[in-house]
């Protein structure tokens, strides 16, 4: 009897791991598969996102507004197919490009994806380093405090509180819509930058175009709303209410980068010789629909939300994908002696990137260099995921042919705004 219970209920669990409907109460399986695409986006409107955003407003105005509101659905095809993917399989990405194309192109990724998490880890550390310095707080006391709240909430023992304090967190950078609504930017001005000629031979606003597209899709995204939705246990079942949850977050998100632009753009284009050099001058952009300290309260509590979800995010990426990499599953719903090696990578991360934020320079100029990376490294990305989609899907989870089309044109704009700037930049 004992034997034939074990055996059921081990069957029940694979199911529930390759995707195959597991029996729910109906009238709450739409709110079971809400949260790993509103975390995902909203970590991806991190520190160095809104800094770029912030750059793109101080240097051109709304130029860059077209390029914002292009990214929303570009943005929602790469995540729903990432989705899609996760739950049919019941596997991770880094697993799935282990076994469909080898460990040395597992490598290839996960390396790659380890650089975009650096680059995010240090620029989140500093922009928290940046806001304490709003209050005259220095980084040496701000950063290992962000460090230590980073790993108490993931040292939980539960996927779903940690990404239920993790939207909480995301939800602040909402201050920022608020924000460019007061500040009343000016309809016109707004179309033009709308439906405006784009200056396409200017390499300084191509650099910006790789940055704000690096700063939107991010590499670190797919590895984490892949093992997101693993370990939250989404199933087939779950998938419709999986993918309004990713569009969802991909409004959201864009919103939140459009609304930095706009309120960058009302107060510093034209006004600093179109530059952004520190976090100061975005709540200097702020003082003016806010007010001072009412500013400076906006930026601290929008910078430090997002860049603390970002922190969990890129950094449980990493962790999950590494762990993949050596056929270790890694789980929030495990506490850190049960899954030592997927909590010390998670540690790691988190450790290494408050280290080395101590010795960045300029935030403005680190953020905007570390999204022009991420845009280098997407075309890689991109192309795993395209491929596993084209081998891993069931038949009846196939993108149609209009889905394809599009996503394939999204992934090689994508990668064609990439290469455009290495040229640009190389002299070519």
């Amino acid at each position: 009897m004992s034997s034939s219970t074990d055996a059921s209920g081990t069957a029940l669990q694979r199911k529930a791991v390759v995707g195959v409907s597991v029996r729910r109460p109906r009238r709450w399986v739409w709110l079971l598969a809400f949260g790993p695409g509103l975390m995902v986006m909203l970590a991806d409107t991190d520190a160095g996102s809104i800094i770029t955003a912030g750059q793109s407003g101080a240097s051109w105005g709304y130029r860059l507004l077209l390029v914002e509101v292009l990214l929303i659905p570009v943005l929602y095809l790469v995540m729903e197919l990432t989705v899609r993917i996760g739950i049919t399989t019941g596997k991770g990405h880094a697993q799935l490009i282990r076994e469909e194309f080898g460990r040395r192109w597992a490598v290839v990724s996960v390396g790659m994806l380890l650089v975009c998490v650096c680059g995010a880890l240090v620029t989140e550390f500093a922009g928290i380093a940046g806001v304490g310095r709003l209050f005259g707080i220095p980084a040496g006391a701000t950063v290992p405090a962000a460090a230590l709240v980073l790993i108490a909430i993931v040292c939980s023992g539960s996927y779903r509180r940690v990404e239920l304090i993790g939207i909480t967190l995301g939800l602040f950078e909402l201050a920022f819509i608020v924000a460019a609504l007061l500040a009343h930017p000016r309809p016109g001005a707004l179309a033009a930058g709308l439906t405006g000629s784009q200056p396409l031979g200017n390499s300084s606003y191509l650099a910006l175009v790789a940055a704000n597209v690096g700063a939107v899709v991010m590499p670190w995204m797919i590895f984490y709303q892949q093992g997101a939705v693993l370990d939250k246990g989404l199933t087939t079942r779950d998938l419709r209410w999986a993918r309004l949850d990713t569009a969802l977050g991909a409004v959201a998100t864009q919103l939140v980068m459009i609304a930095v632009l706009v309120v960058s753009a009302v107060a510093l284009h034209s006004r600093s010789g179109g530059s952004l050099r520190t976090v100061g001058q975005l709540a200097q952009a702020l003082s003016g629909p806010l007010g001072g300290t009412t500013s400076r309260l906006v930026l601290a509590v929008g910078i430090t939300g997002a860049a603390l979800l970002a922190g969990i995010v890129v950094s449980l990426a990493a962790a999950w994908s590494v762990a993949e990499l050596f056929d270790t599953k890694g789980s929030l719903n495990k506490r850190p002696h049960q899954a030592p090696l997927f909590y010390g990578l998670y540690f790691a991360a988190v450790a290494g990137g408050a280290a080395l934020v101590l010795t960045s320079g300029s935030l403005v100029k680190l953020a905007v260099e570390v999204e022009i990376v991420n845009a280098l490294l997407l075309p890689l990305a991109l192309g795993f995921l395209v491929l596993l989609a084209v081998r891993v899907l069931p038949h009846e989870h196939t993108p149609g042919r209009r889905h394809r089309a599009a996503l394939g044109l999204a992934a090689g704009s994508l990668a064609a705004i990439a290469l455009l700037w290495v040229a640009l930049a190389l002299g070519l």
